[in-house]
């Protein structure tokens, strides 16, 4: 029996060849491959041996070869392929183990694999044939197979091979993802590639009756890979979807300790302070009849005083960048609530949902509060306290369901109408909500009001200053409306519509 060894990841190599050659296989390899087991005292058959070639163009060349590839393809159970082999005396190969070079993490011309991929995807096709082994983490349990049955079974061939495959997929997809980003700027590329590997298991989906996983990236850096769930119950397809809402938001409003409250993707509170206590209580106080059951996402370690705040409320989710040791303690006494320690977003270029037979692409929206990009379209400037409420109400805005209306004061949310077909009865929802505790505040409104009539409803909450992109054909009614009522109002002149 014979086995072609050729990896970049050299990770536990040595003691599979050495396992292989132990069980009386002969070990085939290559390049840094062979240096390696040669330098392990590992006896080797070098590739220029069999095929009789020396590597060329820099090593482009090693394995492209009919005596190897021959060794690979044959189909043992076909007379005329072992007979062919035979007349040009070309061994068969029975186990190729094979890992690519790392494009991903340095893309370029020189790190684009030939040799392997062909390689494996041989070893692949010819797999009720030959082993093929891509990934490090099975060599114990190819070693294992050779002991108890001294070969390697059929179905674990046929895994292996799709392993393989999609090993060389998601090869392919990162070199057009690095091709893609050396096209035209502003374009959204011809065509996607993504390559997604199950992360994990998740309790169920969206209702108990679904399946529901969370697949990651492989080409991506993701902030749920770098997390810690402390304690609590396995998470279920939405306490993810909910908690990448609330940590995506949390994460978007700047510097200062802040705590959002998320329920159903969208915010329920959301209150920065110089304390992130007090952060907290005044994003929970915003709506806590909805915050039940909700998730929470603080942008600062979690003291006990903030542990001990929650306490009371029926949380699903917490996550925040660290813990102290006493609140940690703490919450993770809650058997019911989820304790998450993660790092900041890495951020998507493209977002992605999925229709009918395909995918729905857009680029990422992302919420800024450049100000010389605004202009105020009413006789009155908003004072610097309006100017601070209205930068904190339109990030959040950005992250509530259209139609949404955002009423904030002192840079705490304090009345959020999302998701209605009407912006009236958003702004009537948000202003029920807030219920006076708007006054003197500022409202912000994710599109356009078509009509004065949206304002003057969120004119009834008391806020005085309003931002909105304008572009409706009636701003000019609009801004006499807020003109009528001594209001500031500024238009960004950008919509953040989410749907």
């Amino acid at each position: 029996m014979r086995a072609l060894l050729s990896v970049y990841d050299k990770t536990g190599v040595v003691d599979l060849a050495r396992g292989l050659v132990d069980r009386g296989w002969e070990v085939i390899s290559s390049g840094g491959t062979a240096r390696a087991l040669t330098e392990a005292g590992i006896p080797v058959v070098a590739v220029e041996e069999v095929t009789g070639s020396p590597e060329m163009l820099d090593g482009r060349v090693k394995t492209l070869h009919p005596a190897i590839h021959g060794g690979i393809l044959a189909d043992r159970s076909r007379a005329g392929h072992m007979e062919r082999l035979a007349e040009l005396g070309i061994g068969t190969i029975d186990m190729v183990v094979c890992n690519l070079y790392p494009f991903g993490s340095d893309p370029s011309v020189e790190m684009i694999d030939i040799g392997g991929p062909t390689m494996v995807r041989a070893a692949a096709k010819n797999h009720e044939s030959v082993a093929v082994v891509v990934d490090p983490s099975r060599y114990g349990e190819i070693l294992d197979l050779l002991d108890e049955t001294g070969g390697i079974p059929g179905p674990v061939r046929r895994r292996l091979a799709r392993a393989a495959f999609a090993h060389t997929a998601a090869y392919d997809s990162a070199i057009v993802t690095w091709f893609d980003e050396l096209g035209e700027e502003g374009e959204l590329p011809p065509s996607l590639h993504p390559a997604l590997e199950k992360a994990e298991d998740l309790r169920y989906g969206e209702n108990p009756h679904q399946i529901g996983a969370r697949y990651r990236d492989v080409h991506s850096r993701s902030w749920w890979d770098h997390s810690v769930q402390h304690g609590g119950k396995k998470m279920s397809y939405l306490n993810v979807f909910d908690t990448e809402a609330a940590w995506q938001l949390v994460n978007s409003m700047g510097p200062d300790p802040t705590v959002a409250v998320i329920k159903h993707a969208n915010p329920c509170g959301v209150a920065s302070d110089t304390d992130i206590t007090e952060a907290y209580r005044a994003a929970h106080a915003c709506d806590p009849v909805s915050a039940f059951g909700g998730i929470v996402a603080v942008n600062r370690v979690v003291p006990l005083s903030l542990a001990e705040s929650l306490a009371p409320v029926f949380t699903e989710v917490i996550v925040a960048p660290g813990y102290e040791d006493d609140a940690l303690a703490a919450l993770t006494s809650r058997r019911n609530l989820r304790v998450l320690e993660g790092p900041p977003p890495f951020g998507n270029r493209l977002h992605l949902r999925s229709i009918d037979g395909g995918m729905l692409v857009q680029t990422t929206d992302r919420v800024t509060t450049d100000r010389s990009r605004w202009e105020v379209a009413t006789a009155r400037q908003p004072t610097p306290g309006e100017w601070v409420d209205l930068e904190f109400a339109w990030r959040v805005c950005g992250a509530v369901s259209s139609n949404a209306i955002v009423l904030v004061k002192d840079r705490r949310a304090v009345g959020i109408g999302a998701g209605q077909q009407s912006r009236v009865d958003s702004s009537a929802i948000a202003t029920r909500k807030a219920a006076g505790r708007a006054v003197g505040g500022a409202a912000a409104s994710d599109a356009f009001f078509p009509f004065r009539d949206g304002l003057d409803a969120v004119a009834e909450s008391g806020v005085t200053a309003v931002i909105q992109p304008g572009g409706s054909i009636r701003d000019p009614e609009v801004v006499a409306a807020a003109d009528e009522r001594g209001m500031a109002m500024v238009f960004t002149g950008e919509r953040h519509f989410r749907h």
